[in-house]
């Protein structure tokens, strides 16, 4: 059996390389990975969730973001980028055209190639995030979210699965339900 070869890149050869590509890679301690394609469904939610979001918060100073911007989280390893599904940021000292250091919300919906990632390594690497209250899963498979949110001591986690339970995120004074977020999803 071979060894896989990995050639570690810099993080400005990174952001370089990432704005000519035709597809994206998240950076994890130096390699570059490859993301899949999402689904027509995996879309239409992230969608739904970005511009209920969008509309909701348009007069503040945050922003909503989708797909195609990073995060960058700094740990005592190194550097990761992530491109989470949905971003929110509201600090207006985080700058940088293609990436985030300090995001209010983060969602990611779920793909069965994905869905460990988002549950172990996104979790535990997001939640570091000083600047984020909430980190949000979104199943794609069926009307379910898990809703991570910072309290006083930690973190709390809630499940919801009905259309009228909503996600409220008091630093924006707005709000998203499932039935928002799972608008013209049909699961039959």
């Amino acid at each position: 059996m071979e060894a896989e070869k990995y050639t570690l890149s810099t993080i400005e050869d990174y952001l370089e390389a990432e704005q000519r590509s035709a597809i994206r890679h998240e950076y994890l301690y130096g390699t570059i990975h490859a993301m899949a394609g999402g689904s027509r469904r995996h879309n239409q939610i992230c969608l739904s969730i970005a511009t209920m979001l969008r509309r909701k918060i348009l007069k503040g100073p945050c922003q909503t973001y989708m797909n195609d911007v990073k995060v960058l989280i700094r740990t005592r390893l190194g550097e990761i980028f992530y491109y989470p599904d949905v971003m929110v940021g509201c600090d207006p000292a985080d700058c940088h055209d293609f990436y985030l250091e300090r995001p209010s919300i983060l969602f990611e919906v779920t793909s069965p190639s994905t869905e460990l990632t988002d549950r172990r390594e996104k979790l535990t690497a997001y939640q570091s995030l000083a600047s984020l209250d909430h980190y949000v899963i979104v199943s794609q498979e069926a009307r379910l979210v898990e809703w991570f949110r910072r309290v006083e001591d930690g973190w709390e986690r809630l499940v919801l699965d009905q259309p009228e339970d909503r996600l409220t995120f008091g630093q924006i004074e707005a709000g998203i339900s499932l039935g928002e977020i799972y608008e013209e999803i049909d699961f039959g």
